[in-house]
């Protein structure tokens, strides 16, 4: 029972440990990302049910880890950053070294560029206060070696006061120690030198403990600033925070007002384009009404093809009938077998040839009675036909012999011979024009072209004769003291003669260049012409072929009912012959 209860006890702190863990890890952890608007990347969670049940160090000091964050960011910090200065040393270092390792998995995310100096001066600030905390570390350390060595000093003073005493006792004894030629007063004197000499190392070592802990205050001071520092920069960094909260809210804004602008411009387009719409409205409403009559229409044909298949019915029921009556005969055969064992092979080579007739009578009765309705059917739909149009063209008469469905599909296939031949007549009119433009720019180029070269031509002929003129004036002066003049004219005009010639050349290659590129655009444009008789060609051709298929299916369904006809009355003729009975049975 004792046993029991200290299980159940066990139970209930482990339960209550759990559930303290598993509402203290969230809350710290909201609580961390609340205070420092931040997130943690790197930074496992610890794990609740390994701290419970095996007492992990290491997923326990995380979870302290991540509660010294919260109180570090919290607004009772400077409260706990006082209880964490008056612990021990070691644990302050422990302390100091998991907040630095905890803040630097921390990732600034949502600051922006415009706030880098606050984050730079917070990383200077922590910088700052390490270095402060290793040199009052070092402070400390120098402190604790001075203390040791007070305390040193002191047991060595008072083991020389202890031998002091000793010695004055001896020296009540021994001589006086005032006199120096004594040997006790030698060492009396020696004594003395070396305790003023410990009194002024003393003094001079509390001296620089006074100076080493003035200067601690001072750093523990300069701490305590530096902190105060740092809250203005997180308070900075905070509201900096807030006002690029605003910023993005504002270009939110900014950016709906120019969608928004957009979408009025959108919705003018709309409203111009309105009117197009109503005429595309008005397009529709009459296709509407055409739709309608043609439901009509088909109404129509459809209480015409539900009277038909009533009329089936009525066939089937007889045709259930007749065979009921034959299974009466057959029983009736049977009983009278008995009697007619003489005949049976003869009965059972009938009974055969009368089962297979029957079956072949009713098939034939079935195809008869769905002829007639096709027949009337089509009777009717000549009949619709004439009194609509009075005069029913051919072509319409083998397309109501048609079914539906390839009626349907010969229309499709129509209206998309139509929208292709459509396309193709403008993407070849498109290409007929760029065509043509190409065409009038290169005659245009190679008239200008024709042009200048008239122009270099008469140009070049004015300078030949200008040329042959100083040659006949040369040759008529002789030596004169002009010829000097007329030569460099003469250089002139043969320089001018060569440029022009230089031009003439390089205007013939461009014409030589030009001549295949028309050739070449009037060979495109003669063979889209022939392409575009050859698609007319091919579209009457198809027309042609449509309309021999409409003539050879209608001749074929005329000649199928011809040939329909005919095989019933054969088979009623045969039946006749073999089952006189049978027909009268029938006619009654």
């Amino acid at each position: 029972m004792d046993l029991n209860k200290t299980v159940l006890c066990e139970r209930i702190v482990y339960l209550s440990a759990i559930r303290f863990l598993t509402i203290a890890l969230p809350v710290a952890g909201s609580r961390f990302l609340r205070l420092l608007a931040q997130k943690i990347t790197d930074f496992p969670l610890p794990d609740l049910a390994r701290v419970v049940e095996q007492f992990d160090q290491v997923e326990l000091g995380r979870l302290l880890q991540l509660i010294l964050g919260c109180a570090v960011k919290c607004d009772r910090k400077q409260e706990y950053i006082q209880i964490i200065m008056t612990l021990e040393e070691s644990v302050q270092h422990v302390v100091m070294t998991a907040i630095q390792e905890l803040m630097s998995k921390e990732t600034v995310s949502q600051l922006g560029t415009e706030h880098l100096g606050d984050v730079e001066q917070l990383k200077k600030a922590l910088e700052d206060l390490t270095e402060v905390m290793a040199e009052k570390e070092e402070l400390a350390q120098r402190c604790q070696e001075l203390d040791m060595q007070v305390t040193m000093l002191q047991e060595e003073r008072n083991s020389l006061l202890a031998e002091n005493d000793v010695l004055t006792d001896r020296s009540s004894q021994l001589d006086t120690f005032e006199n120096p030629s004594t040997p006790s007063g030698r060492k009396h004197s020696q004594l003395q030198l070396q305790l003023e000499q410990l009194q002024e190392e003393n003094f001079r070592l509390e001296a620089a403990k006074d100076d080493y802990r003035i200067h601690c205050e001072e750093l523990e001071k300069q701490l305590v600033e530096r902190q105060h520092r740092n809250d203005e920069l997180t308070s900075l960094a905070e509201e900096s925070r807030s006002l690029k909260d605003e910023l993005d809210i504002l270009r939110s804004c900014s950016d709906r007002a120019v969608k928004l602008e957009a979408s009025v411009e959108t919705y003018r387009k709309k409203l111009e384009d309105l009117s197009d719409l109503r005429r595309q409205v008005k397009v529709l409403e009459e296709k509407n009404m055409t739709y309608m009559h043609n439901t009509v229409s088909l109404e129509e044909e459809l209480r015409k093809a539900n009277a038909a298949r009533t009329q089936l019915e009525t066939y089937k029921r007889q045709g259930q009938e007749l065979h009921r009556k034959l299974s009466d005969e057959s029983r009736r055969a049977d009983n009278l077998a008995f009697e007619m064992k003489k005949f049976q092979e003869k009965y059972d080579a009938l009974l055969k040839e009368k089962e297979r007739i029957s079956i072949e009578k009713d098939t034939l009765r079935e195809i008869n009675e769905e002829l007639r309705c096709t027949q009337a059917q089509q009777d009717q739909l000549l009949q619709a036909g004439k009194y609509q149009t009075g005069s029913p063209s051919h072509d319409n008469l083998a397309a109501e012999m048609l079914p539906i469905e390839y009626r349907e599909k010969f229309i499709r296939l129509q209206h998309e011979n139509k929208m292709l031949r459509l396309q193709q007549e403008e993407s070849e009119n498109e290409r007929i024009t760029e065509l043509q433009e190409q065409l009038e720019e290169a005659r245009r180029g190679r008239s200008q072209l024709d042009t200048e070269n008239r122009l270099n031509r008469e140009r070049i002929s004015e300078l030949q004769q200008q040329v042959e003129d100083l040659q006949k004036a040369l040759q008529t002066q002789g030596a004169k003291p002009e010829d000097s003049h007329l030569k460099r004219k003469l250089d002139a005009h043969m320089v001018q003669l060569n440029k022009a010639q230089d031009e003439i050349m390089k205007k013939k290659e461009l014409l030589e260049d030009l001549q295949p590129d028309a050739t070449q655009t009037s060979v495109k444009m003669d063979e889209l012409m022939a392409a575009l008789k050859k698609k007319d060609e091919d579209m009457r051709a198809m027309e042609e072929r449509y309309k021999m298929y409409l003539e050879k299916a209608r001749d074929v369904l005329t000649l199928n009912s011809a040939l329909k006809y005919i095989a019933y009355f054969e088979c009623e003729q045969r039946l006749s012959l073999h089952f006189p009975e049978a027909r009268g049975t029938n006619a009654q």
